[in-house]
């Protein structure tokens, strides 16, 4: 497959010039670069909008390319086809070379060049544009290398590091299930047989790479990095235009980089009083936390390495933020005070009057879109979009955003999910153990330390209306994760207060700016403010590289003999019966499993309980005909029996399943035994 690499990387090259040209209409053209002059103008000054531009186009590319070679691959499957992604891609990238070179002609022909009037403008500060490509230049090659020291691929075996490998089994499965299979209509291996709920898309995107060519590794990797790339380059353009500082832009990405928690303070005080401080930094290899599940990095770093679609979500959501802050600008400019102007925000006609409808319903339409690369970022972009309304004019516009979002939601949902859908519920108070008040405050103060109960000091200290008006909208993600549940797994709402920590550490570096820019007491006040909103994050990115290390990483072999057979008898229609795998040679012939490993499946909705029982009486029943029975019911196709296995603690017997069913593989080791049903 290696041969065709070349279609890869033509494959990306076209989705990011597609891009572009989807991203300048989004942000140039129409009313609302008409309008941009007088309502953007102090912005314009001090930001170099090609920041912008490329994470859009990389973004709006990649959804456009996802869903269209997606749909018309489907087609291909129901049509018939055995690899339906030749279909899908040869026609996308068809049709994309064409567009491209009549729309480039036909603009050489009217201006002399192929470059738009807008990317004459996108460096309005040049010397600030060598500072920033030196930040960026930096920060792709230091993800680059992050992403391959956690997911590589070397000699034949693909090594996952022991802080991310969990999450990678479900999404390497998907992905193979693309690469490999044909996974049309879509389903989860780790659940087979029945709808897929968990979000898919940039797995399904990482497959295709795969299938185009660009080995898994690669493929995974470039996207990894370009998403959170991306996203950090829309981060660093909103942080300078509500600070108009540079230098608070780039002390930004540092707290998103590097977390703040009261755990490291408690952990140094734990230790000093064992007197085994240092050993216990030099040696230890588990994330700290002493609040629940933060021994996870549910808040660290390592989040956006092993969850890596979290981050092109965020691009998506950070790019219409981008967009409307325009809107915001223009209700915050209102010279009224106080409760009047407030007041104003709702009940004159310019507040609800639309600005650029058009606009809005393509931000709708693209954020809307993102549902099933990553549904928890949109909720939280939708959510901070929503404060911003309280303090704009234009309402009528984020009322066009909102329905188009929602309505392209709801049909993917409508489509890819035909069992029960999970339903949202009210549940107070997150992961706190005590659910007062008080109690889950203080849960908040342990997690975060002062980063967000201190934003109410910051809310008064902000001198500029309309960064009072963001950072309060940039906390309504967080407000949600405390109050509503939308999975079985409370812990997921963690990456809604990621996305509220993302944003609002734009303010906390605001704050270190200003109190650095003053005399010498304030200087030491914000170095010692740093070191409090960071020293906690800085010896989880220890704990990162440690743990990920040599010694530290599950293989898995890419050259197995029992992927291969895998891959060549399974076909989507098949469901194989197996131990409870996370990632191994199973998981990466892209089969559906009737139950792997049961959190992922489980925290998605399914009824792990059911088949889990099923399956242990399958695998441990004296009773041929309950066996037949129960395999026949639950439309198992191929049974794998591993030597010595247990299954939920059930000792299994082979010599049933044996003397019902024909053998049909076995490793050459013979520890491995798959019968067809």
């Amino acid at each position: 497959m290696t041969r065709w690499i070349m279609f890869g990387i033509i494959y990306i090259v076209l989705s990011l010039l597609a891009g572009k040209e989807l991203a300048e209409i989004l942000l140039f053209t129409g009313k609302n670069a008409q309008e941009a002059g007088s309502r953007n103008g102090q912005h314009k000054a001090f930001c170099n909008q090609i920041w912008v531009l490329a994470a859009a186009a990389f973004g709006m590319g990649t959804l456009v390319f996802g869903w269209t070679t997606y749909m018309i691959s489907w087609a291909a499957s129901e049509a018939g086809a055995k690899k339906p992604l030749i279909y899908g891609n040869t026609a996308v990238l068809i049709i994309t070379a064409v567009v491209l070179v009549l729309l480039y002609w036909k603009r050489y022909r009217k201006t002399g060049t192929v470059w738009t009037v807008a990317d004459r403008k996108l460096i309005s500060d040049s010397r600030a544009f060598r500072k920033e490509c030196i930040l960026f230049g930096f920060l792709l090659v230091f993800l680059t290398w992050i992403m391959f020291y956690v997911f590589y691929i070397r000699n034949g075996e693909l090594y996952s590091g022991f802080s991310v490998y969990g999450d990678y089994a479900p999404h390497t499965a998907m992905m193979r299930s693309f690469s490999k299979g044909n996974n049309f209509p879509t389903e989860y291996p780790h659940f087979g047989g029945q709808d897929v709920k968990y979000h898919f898309m940039f797995q399904f995107l990482v497959g295709n790479l795969e299938f185009l060519g660009i080995r898994l590794d690669f493929a995974y990797n470039i996207e990894s990095v370009l998403a959170l790339l991306g996203f950090l380059m829309l981060l660093y353009s909103i942080a300078k235009r509500l600070t108009a500082s540079l230098a608070a832009g780039i002390l930004t990405l540092v707290l998103f980089f590097f977390r703040s928690s009261l755990s490291f303070f408690h952990f140094v005080t734990e230790h000093l009083q064992a007197k085994d401080l240092w050993a216990t930094l030099r040696d230890n290899t588990t994330f700290i936390g002493y609040t629940t599940n933060e021994n996870w990095g549910l808040w660290n770093f390592n989040v956006y390495l092993n969850q890596r679609h979290l981050a092109f979500g965020l691009l998506i959501v950070s790019l219409v933020i981008w967009l409307f802050m325009d809107w915001l600008d223009i209700g915050c400019a209102e010279e009224e005070k106080g409760i009047v102007w407030l007041r104003n925000r709702f009940f004159t006609k310019k507040a609800w009057k639309c600005i650029c409808p058009e606009n809005a319903l393509m931000a709708g339409m693209f954020l809307g879109l993102t549902s099933f690369w990553n549904g928890a970022a949109v909720i939280g972009g939708l959510l901070i979009l929503l404060g911003f309304a309280v303090f704009s004019d234009g309402k009528l516009d984020y009322l066009i955003l909102a329905a188009t979002s929602v309505i392209f939601s709801v049909l993917q949902t409508r489509i890819f999910i035909w069992g029960e859908a999970v339903s949202p519920s009210l549940y107070w108070g997150f992961l706190s153990d005590d659910k007062t008040l008080w109690g889950v405050l203080w849960y908040l103060i342990q997690m975060s330390g002062i980063f967000f109960v201190g934003t109410v000091v910051l809310v008064f200290l902000l001198k500029k209306r309309q960064q009072r008006a963001a950072l309060i909208s940039f906390l309504f993600p967080a407000a949600f994760a405390f109050f509503v549940s939308l999975t079985p797994d409370i812990a997921v709402n963690h990456k809604y207060i990621m996305t509220s920590y993302a944003f609002t550490a734009i303010f906390w570096a605001w704050a270190l700016m200003q109190l650095f820019q003053k005399k010498i007491l304030h200087r030491i006040v914000a170095v010692l403010l740093a070191v409090c909103l960071t020293i906690t994050g800085i010896y989880d990115f220890v704990v990162i590289i440690r743990n990920n290390g040599p010694g530290h990483r599950v293989s898995v072999n890419m050259n197995s003999d029992l992927t291969d057979w895998l891959e060549e008898h399974l076909t989507h229609e098949d469901l194989i019966l197996t131990p409870e795998y996370s990632i191994n040679e199973v998981t990466m012939s892209g089969v559906m499993m009737y139950m792997g490993w049961p959190y992922y499946a489980w925290s998605a909705g399914y009824d792990t309980y059911y088949r889990a029982a099923q399956a242990k009486t399958i695998y441990s029943t004296i009773n041929k005909e309950e066996l037949k029975k129960l395999v026949k019911q639950e439309k198992i196709t191929y049974i794998l029996y591993e030597e010595g296995m247990e299954y939920e603690q059930q000792y299994c017997r082979e010599e049933t399943i044996a003397s019902v069913y024909k053998l049909v593989y076995e490793t050459e080791d013979g520890r491995i035994r798959i019968y067809e049903t």
